[in-house]
C-alpha cells in the first residue's frame, strides 16, 4: 500500500510543476513562449486540480488503513498519474485529441483507473 504514498507525492509534484508553469505563463509572458509553448491554459488548470484530487484520493485510501490489494492500489496511482497527464499534454497540443494513439491512451488510462478505484472500493466493502 506504500504505493498509494509515492504515488501522491508524484501526483503532488506534478501539480506543483504545473501551477509553477501557469504562473511564470501569465506573469511572465516571454515571447515565443507565451501562447506557443502553452496552448491552451485552461486545460493545464484542469490537470493541476486533478493531480491533486487524485493524490488526495491516493493518501486518504492509506490513511483508512483498511488493507487493500496491492494491484488495486498500483492501478489506481497509474492512473491518477496517466488521466491528469491527459489534460497536461493537452494543454500543450490541442490537436492531441484528434489522435487515434491519444484516444487509445485516453481509454485505456480511465479502464486502468476505473479497475483500480472498483477493486478498492470491493476490498473497503469486504472490510466493512
Amino acid at each position: 500500500m506504500e504505493i498509494l504514498l509515492k504515488g501522491a507525492v508524484i501526483m503532488i509534484v506534478a501539480a506543483l510543476a504545473a501551477a509553477w508553469l501557469m504562473t511564470f505563463a501569465r506573469w511572465f509572458p516571454v515571447k515565443g513562449i507565451d501562447g506557443g509553448f502553452l496552448k491552451d491554459y485552461k486545460t493545464l488548470i484542469r490537470a493541476h486540480v486533478d493531480y491533486l484530487m487524485m493524490a488526495l484520493l491516493c493518501l486518504g485510501l492509506y490513511g483508512i488503513k483498511v488493507p487493500l490489494s496491492v494491484t488495486a492500489c498500483w492501478l489506481v496511482v497509474i492512473g491518477g498519474i496517466t488521466n491528469p497527464t491527459i489534460f497536461t499534454i493537452a494543454a500543450f497540443n490541442p490537436d492531441f485529441w484528434n489522435h487515434r494513439l491519444s484516444r487509445i491512451y485516453t481509454a485505456a488510462s480511465f479502464i486502468v483507473s476505473t479497475v483500480g478505484f472498483l477493486w478498492v472500493v470491493k476490498d473497503i466493502l469486504a472490510f466493512v
